[in-house]
């Protein structure tokens, strides 16, 4: 049986989230801008390998 893909969130933004989406990266999709900026600070705090993938110790801690 194959695991199933989870659904997308929708993060609630704040104002100053929302300003700076706008004025700093107009004409991009705001999903692409979040979705670099997660891949950045999960990078920072370690929790991916160097090849991009999620850290299997990462994946235990949040269940």
């Amino acid at each position: 049986m194959s695991t199933p893909i989870p659904r997308p969130m929708r993060p609630a933004l704040t104002p100053r989230t929302a300003e700076i989406l706008r004025c700093c990266y107009r004409g991009q999709r705001p999903e692409a801008v979040l979705e670099r900026a997660a891949r950045m600070l999960a990078d920072a705090d370690g929790h991916l390998t160097t090849s991009g993938r999620i850290k299997p110790e990462t994946k235990r801690k949040a269940t």
